[in-house]
């Protein structure tokens, strides 16, 4: 009798045992995202949202990250800075994450900068401010392309076309402001001369009186630097203007929708990006195309609108996590920050990301490309 109740024991331990540490191996990995799904930054949040579910629901279908599964959590920050502060502070102490994408803009970004240093999370930004990376926080990155990285594209552009003198139009917000200073640091460098400079409300819903002044500088070139719904309002009352210069437009142009709303106005812009919106037109040989592609016929597919380089970067963020845990073996805070830093090769849509201690973007010059809309269409640039 004893020994049947010791040889029951035995099992009833193991068998504790083993369900215990298979509980353990099927722990979700909570993964908080900030987006702008609401609001006057939704052209970035809405796609940022959805791809971010439609990689988790995939990821967690082919048996999650090192056999856990993915527990999402996403935030509407409706691109407010005290709202990402306080999702912020809901995420890291109350979900417990293990890392956290987003937020859209970078003024939401730059304001939780020092919380997440601060509490030691990893954080993956979906904004474009150099100074989200410029000094180095150890727990904060980012995805898109450096401002510096696409002034001097836009700056060579104009080089190449014989454009010396220019108007620079901002909006007045985080990205706006740190575009307007890459602007006028590089303009010198290039032989770029600015006859005028001027900054508009991100809410502004007619630029008529901004766009006169610009004009009676007589420039040969217009540089809009914004995330919001001016990107589609500047060209249209440049045309009603009769401004007949070129009209460039930063990195956050990225969406079709942009277009779309500015109908035939749009048609010449020439903005810089990365490869995600040519993605069928590159060679095989591209080693970001398998990528490129995979993505984007993905989220057409599930979606039915067109992918957006915004999309794009959430994609980014969340995959360099996922990677991060992969190849640390863990979900721990500050195994997947060094992870991400010592991340080498890694074929993302905004480009192949190599980070290091001192550069937590991962991205180089090569990683941007020079589009323009034709027919309404984003088309490579070429003179």
């Amino acid at each position: 009798m004893k020994k049947i109740v010791i040889v029951s024991l035995l099992l009833l331990s193991l068998t504790s045992f083993i369900f215990a540490g298979g509980e353990k191996e099927t722990e979700t990995i909570k993964i908080g995202a900030i987006f702008a799904v609401t609001g006057p930054a939704s052209f970035l949040g809405a796609p940022e949202a959805k791809t971010v579910e439609m990689m988790v629901e995939k990821i967690n279908s082919e048996g999650g990250v090192n056999g856990r599964p993915i527990e999402l959590i996403i935030k509407d920050s409706a691109a407010n800075p005290e709202k990402a502060i306080s999702f912020v502070k809901q995420l890291i102490e109350e979900d417990q994450v293990a890392a956290i994408i987003g937020p859209s803009t970078s003024g939401e970004t730059m304001q939780i900068k020092d919380l997440i240093q601060q509490a030691q999370v990893p954080l993956v930004s979906c904004a474009a401010a150099e100074a989200i990376v410029n000094p180095v926080a150890s727990y904060v990155f980012k995805t898109p392309q450096k401002d510096s990285y696409v002034v001097r594209w836009i700056y060579q552009t104009m080089n190449d076309m014989g454009i010396s003198r220019i108007g620079i139009v901002a909006a007045n917000s985080g990205f706006g402001n740190a575009g307007m200073g890459q602007l006028e640091k590089f303009a010198p460098e290039f032989g770029i001369e600015i006859a005028i400079a001027e900054t508009y409300d991100r809410a502004s819903t007619d630029l008529t009186a901004l766009l006169t002044k610009v004009k009676a500088k007589d420039v040969q070139a217009v540089v809009n630097w914004s995330i919001v719904h001016a990107q589609s309002i500047i060209p249209k009352n440049m045309k009603q203007l009769g401004m007949d210069v070129t009209l460039f437009q930063s990195h956050g142009f990225g969406n079709i929708k942009y277009v779309e709303a500015a109908g035939e106005a749009a048609n010449g812009i020439i903005f810089p990006c990365g490869r995600l919106l040519i993605a069928e037109l590159l060679p095989a040989s591209n080693p970001q195309k398998e990528t490129l592609v995979a993505y984007k016929t993905a989220y057409e597919k599930k979606y039915g609108e067109d992918v957006s380089t915004f999309g794009g970067h959430a994609y980014d963020a969340l995959m360099i996590v996922v990677k991060a845990i992969e190849n640390a073996g863990s979900s721990e805070r500050s195994a997947i920050r060094d992870a991400i830093e010592q991340l080498k090769g890694f074929p993302g849509t905004g480009g192949v990301f190599n980070f290091t201690k001192e550069d937590h973007n991962g991205l180089g010059m090569d990683s941007i490309t020079m589009l323009t809309v034709q027919n309404g269409e984003f088309v490579p640039f070429t003179q």
